[in-house]
């Protein structure tokens, strides 16, 4: 995305664009703008203990992607297990959704929000119900339906 990127639903210019993740989102309403960004050069950290690793992401070819190429486990595991939690996120998210009527828009906002607390590791030690509520909660909140959580 340019730099003087707009998002198209709440026409915010603070898009939060992260090469590792692969994506753009707007930092508003939490639209994902861009996903899947494919960057064709290798790029390369240096660590303090003099150690480096590479910087971006792994897509294989079933394009499920790895968060990044410089981990020190299996990536398998770790894509497999990212993968779980977003399956798990986006079903309970679509069951409360549907059980408050919400259209399909706010679903998927409510999942982007969550998927943005997976990657920053903000649900680490809450239940993923509450963490799927506080998701809905919040689009909700900046769609202004009149909807109540209790």
């Amino acid at each position: 995305m340019s730099s003087n990127a707009v998002c198209s639903h709440c026409g915010c210019t603070d898009i939060d664009k992260d090469p590792a993740r692969g994506d753009a989102v707007c930092t508003n309403c939490g639209s994902v703008l861009e996903d899947q960004i494919i960057v064709s050069e290798v790029q390369f950290e240096e660590h303090a203990s003099g150690g480096s690793s590479v910087i971006g992401q792994f897509v294989s070819s079933d394009g499920m992607k790895a968060h990044s190429l410089g981990i020190s486990f299996p990536r398998g595991m770790k894509r497999e297990s990212r993968t779980v939690t977003f399956e798990n996120g986006r079903r309970r998210i679509q069951q409360l959704g549907a059980q408050l009527k919400l259209n399909q828009h706010c679903i998927d906002t409510a999942f982007n929000f969550y998927k943005m607390a997976v990657v920053k590791q903000l649900t680490r030690g809450r239940k993923t119900a509450h963490v799927t509520a506080a998701c809905l909660y919040l689009v909700c909140r900046t769609e202004g339906t009149p909807h109540i959580l209790s």
